[in-house]
C-alpha cells in the first residue's frame, strides 16, 4: 500500500490510497466514513439520513447491529464484533458500496482497526466524531425509542468526552451542529453530491 496522500477536504480529512498490495479493499472511486461519538449523540440518524439524501449504493455498518444484535457480545477488548465489522465494510467496498460505519466504537478498542481499514481503503475516507456532552446525550436518549433500555447511570459509567483517533483522522462536529447540517457537510465533504447529482434508483 502507498500512501498517496492526505488532503483537506471542506474542512475534513479525505485520505486517499493507491497500490494494490494486501489487504487493500474498495476501488478509487469508493468513500468509506465513519460516524463516532458517545451514545446517544445521534450517530445512526446520520446514516438514515445520508440514504435518504443519496439514495442506493450507500451500506450502513452499525457497531450495535453486529455486537448486540448478532452476536450478542458485550463491548470488551479483542472483541469479535470488531474484526466483524472490519469484514463487513471490507466486503461492502470491494463489492462498490460506500460505506458508513457509526458507533461509539471506543478509540481504544477500535481505533487500531479503523486506522487500518482507513489506511487499506483505495478510495476516500472520512471520519467523523460527533462530540457531545453528557448531558445532552442524557437528553437525545430520552427522546429515542430505546430509551428504556439503559439508563442515565448506565451511559455516565460509559461515557467518554472526546474519544478521539489518533493522528487527527477525525473532523469533530459539535452538538451545535443540527442533524442536517451535519449530513449535508459529510455529503458536500465526501462529495457524494457533485453538480448534476441525483439521487441512485
Amino acid at each position: 500500500m502507498v500512501l498517496v496522500g492526505a488532503e483537506e477536504v471542506g474542512g475534513s480529512v479525505g485520505r486517499l490510497c493507491g497500490g494494490d498490495g494486501p489487504g487493500m479493499t474498495g476501488n478509487p472511486e469508493t468513500v468509506l466514513m465513519v460516524v463516532r461519538g458517545p451514545s446517544g449523540a445521534g450517530k445512526s440518524s446520520v446514516p438514515a439520513r445520508l440514504r435518504t439524501a443519496y439514495g442506493r449504493g450507500i451500506a450502513v455498518v452499525a457497531q450495535d447491529v453486529l455486537r448486540r444484535t448478532v452476536l450478542r457480545e458485550r463491548d470488551v477488548v479483542g472483541g469479535a464484533n470488531i474484526s466483524l465489522i472490519d469484514l463487513v465494510a471490507r466486503h461492502a467496498l470491494d463489492h462498490g458500496f460506500h460505506v458508513v460505519i457509526e458507533g461509539v466504537l471506543a478509540a481504544e478498542r477500535y481505533g487500531p482497526m479503523l486506522s487500518r481499514l482507513t489506511a487499506d481503503h483505495r478510495g476516500r475516507s472520512h471520519l467523523y466524531y460527533l462530540d457531545v456532552d453528557f448531558t445532552e446525550t442524557v437528553r437525545r436518549h430520552a427522546t429515542r425509542p430505546q430509551a428504556a433500555e439503559f439508563s442515565p447511570e448506565d451511559m455516565a459509567a460509559w461515557y467518554q468526552p472526546r474519544d478521539l483517533l489518533p493522528d487527527g483522522l477525525e473532523h469533530v462536529i459539535g452538538q451545535h451542529s443540527a442533524l442536517d447540517e451535519t449530513v449535508e457537510r459529510i455529503l458536500a465533504d465526501s462529495v457524494l453530491t457533485p453538480p448534476g447529482w441525483t439521487p441512485r434508483p
